[in-house]
């Protein structure tokens, strides 16, 4: 255990709503719930002003709808998010190499591995308190400077305290928890303030008597051991007592990568799950490349219209990124699953990653196989074009001819309701179209300041009109 207050935690506040309400001036001080809009979607981040009606991550949508109907329902827009979290994550890395994100949102960083540790390490008590809050609020002040969001932060001598210090520093603030009042600040927490003890444990701690964190301190290993196991309960005992080891790790690897859908209404026809399935191992494949991986296991996921999960998997001979492997191994376990009653939920991932492919035989073979039972293009049947809808969706960037950058506030019957503002102008203008309207399009998230914007148009224009070279 450290003697300074050296780890911090920062977790943004409302990450994804706040985005939202930076992006969307008409939204500022408003209830606004992120998730999935569909009948059985659930709140992945609701703003402040939602959670004063009870709104919650994990709350199911429709009880969200009923607590706030007033709230903004948005789809997410993961691509913001992400070149919000970019923007701090860099922030984080100035002050250290060792930094450990958790989420798009979330990290601890080790200020002892970066520029300031040597300080830190040469102070005393008082002085290296005084550093790390300086560089806390200086943290926070970027922030906010660059993103116009706001993060809570909290300093302790571990990691558990770290993230005891942030919860309680939400929203907006700064905690440092002083090395030695570990106990003193946990004790009177509920068990569920430790991390790995979720509802299951917490029952059977509640049926031992065991419901603060100073009871677990005080029940012993032993008596933990007994009612959860040697690791687990050997371990709740040491975080009950203030101790954490555990270091900052950089950078920590995926496992694996993964995509899921839960459906409105469970599939019961063999066929639609096999064609779901296909679209999954497809969207799973784009995410594999774009992490520039490759994986060896193939993972399918059934959740059945009794909320029991199923998983089954198939290790290959090598690791690969091909999409027709990936697809017809996830649609060779999909057939062995049976499906009577329905299926809510499907997933499809890819285990065992690595940084690169093996030539695969299987799937030269599939493509072989594939271009031999081609018919010849000349005698190819034509097929009539399929009419695509379009689909906006709450929440989602889009650009007009005329009108210029906007939202969509909400579709149906044909029509999109979009709201014309930037994350640098006042509430804008609503107005109304077909959803066919060829000069409305999608469009990609702009940064939320005007100056990051005004430099990435001056990139386009530089790449769009290359300077000559010399002589010419």
């Amino acid at each position: 255990m450290r003697s300074l207050p050296s780890i911090i935690h920062l977790d943004m506040d409302a990450f994804f709503a706040a985005v939202e309400q930076a992006a969307k001036p008409s939204l500022r001080g408003k209830p606004v719930v992120v998730g999935g809009l569909g009948g059985r979607g659930v709140v992945s981040t609701a703003s402040y002003e939602a959670r004063k009606f009870g709104v919650h991550s994990a709350m199911p949508m429709a009880q969200a709808r009923r607590l706030c109907p007033n709230a903004a329902f948005l789809s997410g827009r993961f691509e913001a998010y992400r070149q919000v979290s970019e923007i701090v994550m860099g922030l984080l890395r100035e002050l250290s190499p060792l930094v450990q994100p958790l989420s798009l949102d979330e990290a601890f960083v080790d200020l002892e591995a970066g520029p300031y540790g040597p300080a830190l390490l040469g102070a005393d008590h008082e002085t290296g308190e005084r550093l790390v809050l300086a560089l806390a609020e200086d943290l926070r002040a970027d922030i906010r400077r660059l993103t116009g969001l706001t993060g809570s932060v909290g300093a302790a001598g571990s990691k558990l305290m770290a993230k005891i210090a942030s919860e309680q520093a939400k929203p907006d603030g700064l905690v440092l928890i002083e090395p030695g009042q570990e106990r003193a600040v946990l004790g009177p927490m509920p068990v569920r303030a430790l991390p790995g003890i979720g509802p299951a444990t917490e029952q059977v701690l509640r049926r031992a008597g065991l419901t603060t964190v100073a009871d677990l301190a005080e029940a012993g290993e032993a008596e933990l051991v007994q009612l959860l196991g040697r690791a687990h309960g050997a371990g709740v005992h040491q975080m009950s007592t203030g101790l954490d080891e555990r270091p900052v790790v950089a950078d920590q690897d995926a496992k694996s990568v993964s995509v899921e859908d839960t459906y409105e209404v469970d599939l019961a026809d063999r066929e639609r799950v096999l064609r779901e399935v296909e679209a999954l191992a497809a969207r799973c494949v784009r995410r594999l490349r774009a992490a520039g991986r490759s994986g060896r296991t193939v993972v399918l996921k059934v959740r059945r219209f009794d909320f029991s999960t199923l998983t089954r998997s198939e290790t290959l001979g090598g690791p690969t990124d091909d999409e027709a492997v990936i697809t017809a191994t996830a649609r060779r376990l999909a057939e062995q699953v049976d499906i009577t009653g329905g299926v809510r939920l499907l997933g499809v991932g890819v285990a065992q990653l690595a940084d690169y492919t093996q030539e695969d035989l299987f799937a030269q073979a599939l493509r072989e196989e594939a271009a031999e039972h081609a018919e010849p293009a000349a005698e190819a049947e034509e097929e009539p074009e399929a009419v695509v809808v379009r689909r906006w969706m709450p929440g989602q960037d889009v650009r007009h001819e005329e009108f210029g950058p906007g939202w969509v506030q909400g579709s149906g019957v044909g029509r999109v309701t979009v709201r014309f503002e930037t994350p640098w102008s006042g509430p804008g203008r609503v107005r109304t179209f077909a959803v066919e309207d060829p000069a409305l399009e999608p469009a990609r998230p702009l940064p939320l300041r005007r100056e990051a914007a005004e430099e990435a148009e001056e990139v386009e224009e530089a790449e769009a009109d290359p300077a000559p070279e010399e002589g010419v």
